[in-house]
């Protein structure tokens, strides 16, 4: 099965898909002018302005749906294993897909919002799906985008985040999978019957303060470390570019492996970030553009690189070996996963060190695994529109439960391989579609800055642009007007 997997990935993640990756990032960011640096203040600005509705949610709880999806155990046991087999300098690439994502993620999830709709339920549902149907009239791909999504979020994504957790715990006080997978299943289970409400208030709660106090912890460990940061700054450099001889044997790992890992976390591009972002009540879609760009920030720059600062500053990451060759996984005994960062935070704190990255990893997978059922759900609900098919919601409930108690007990190379083809899948469907969409999302952009430059809160009107097919948008206007 591992096998198998493998040589799947090897095709899914060949250099093709690293080159788009960075080259539509790139792209987006020269069309939008780089509005991830120009817009940074309006990004922090918008987060907190809005109210959520009957039909949608606040632009900050879209925001902690969002992140509850980037902010995963992509940031703890994916940095790990890319700077296990990539070496230091697969952080930089992790940096660059970042910034170059932001814009990215602002083209996805602008046209998230402008080609969003109301389910049976009166709630907003947007994504991929959606804006592929309707703005380039291709029903097939739109459903090809739907079934991947289904699958991938609902079937071989939670269960990294399943064994992610697993690990974690059992590490550090030794709980058995097992009683790791029948908790959260039980957990998990109670709230996401209870529909997308009960998931984007339990977001906006756990989210931030999850983030925020394992920031906090990580620049606590830098600060008594602080004589180490020239070093480990020299290091990652040597490593991205190849500078130290050692290291250009794994210039290409560092690349593949921080490009990898990088979309992996922060899903610029990748199509799930739209989703949350089609669900917020907000008065033009290049708001949601810019609180989701935003996103990508926090997830990369913030909590993947606490997770990469805590392993190289405390030496838990050895990159010399004992004849002074440089060596590209020098820790053994130690996981290329959550047990990096757990010995990395037990070296300054012991006794606790590891109970506290396994408590970091069990909300930040939980929440990821939540905003999986969401994105999986919504296209559900893109398939159910013509059609109700009450019975492919509880499957996908069903399954979903059945994925993450599987992924908790089996091997993490088998879920990460799983998780792997789903991601890549993902971003290969969806980058193609937003190269092909673009030119609404750089319309609204370029329509909500001269509304606030003219001092008006932005109103969308998508007759006025010219942009088709954005029958909500239009009908809220006629409310507002009427």
């Amino acid at each position: 099965m591992e096998n198998l997997v493998n040589a799947l990935n090897s095709v899914i993640w060949s250099p093709a898909l690293i080159y788009l990756c960075l080259g539509a990032g790139l792209y987006f960011s020269i069309r939008t002018r780089f509005m991830q640096v120009r817009g940074f203040g309006e990004m922090i600005r918008l987060i907190f302005r809005g109210q959520s509705s009957d039909a949608g949610v606040s632009s900050f709880q879209a925001l902690a749906i969002s992140l509850s999806g980037r902010v995963g155990t992509g940031n703890i046991a994916g940095v790990a294993t890319a700077i296990a087999f990539g070496g230091p300098g697969a952080v930089f690439w992790m940096w660059v897909v970042a910034f170059l994502g932001a814009s990215t993620a602002y083209v996805e999830s602008t046209l998230a919002q402008i080609y969003k709709e109301k389910d049976d339920n009166g709630q907003y549902r947007g994504g991929p799906a959606y804006y592929i149907e309707k703005a380039m009239g291709q029903k097939w791909y739109a459903w090809l985008f739907a079934l991947v999504t289904i699958i991938a979020t609902g079937l071989l994504l939670p269960g990294v985040q399943a064994n992610a957790i697993s690990s974690g715990l059992t590490t550090a006080w030794g709980i058995p999978s097992w009683a790791t997978a029948t908790a959260v299943v039980a957990v998990l289970g109670f709230i996401i019957f209870g529909g997308v409400k009960r998931i984007a208030h339990f977001a906006q709660v756990v989210v931030p303060f999850m983030a925020l106090a394992y920031m906090v912890i990580a620049i606590g460990i830098l600060l008594l470390n602080v004589d180490r940061l020239p070093d480990m700054f020299m290091l990652i450099l040597n490593s991205a570019f190849g500078w130290h001889a050692g290291f250009g044997a794994v210039l290409g790992l560092a690349i593949e492996w921080g490009v990898k890992r990088g979309i992996y976390s922060n899903e610029a591009g990748q199509g799930t970030g739209p989703h949350a972002a089609a669900a917020a009540e907000v008065s033009h879609p290049a708001k949601q553009g810019y609180v989701q760009a935003f996103s990508v920030y926090v997830d990369t720059l913030l909590v993947c690189s606490a997770t990469a600062f805590l392993i190289l500053s405390t030496g838990m990451y050895n990159v010399v070996g004992p004849d002074g060759a440089i060596l590209v996984n020098a820790l053994p005994g130690v996981e290329a996963g959550p047990g990096f960062a757990q010995a990395a935070v037990e070296s300054v704190l012991p006794g606790w060190g590891a109970g506290f990255v396994a408590l970091a990893l069990l909300f930040f997978a939980f929440t990821t695994i939540l905003a999986y059922y969401y994105m999986a759900e919504t296209n559900i609900a893109y398939i159910n529109r013509k059609v109700h098919r009450p019975w492919l919601t509880l499957a996908l409930r069903v399954g979903i439960l059945a994925a993450v108690a599987y992924g908790a007990v089996k091997s993490a190379a088998l879920a990460w391989g799983l998780g792997d083809i789903g991601v890549g899948l993902m971003a290969w469907l969806n980058l193609i579609a937003i190269l092909i969409l673009q030119k609404p999302a750089f319309q609204a952009l370029r329509d909500y800055e001269a509304q606030k430059k003219a001092g008006r809160d932005p109103v969308f009107d998508p007759d006025a642009l010219g942009i088709r097919h954005a029958e909500l948008w239009r009908e809220k206007l006629q409310d507002r007007d009427g």
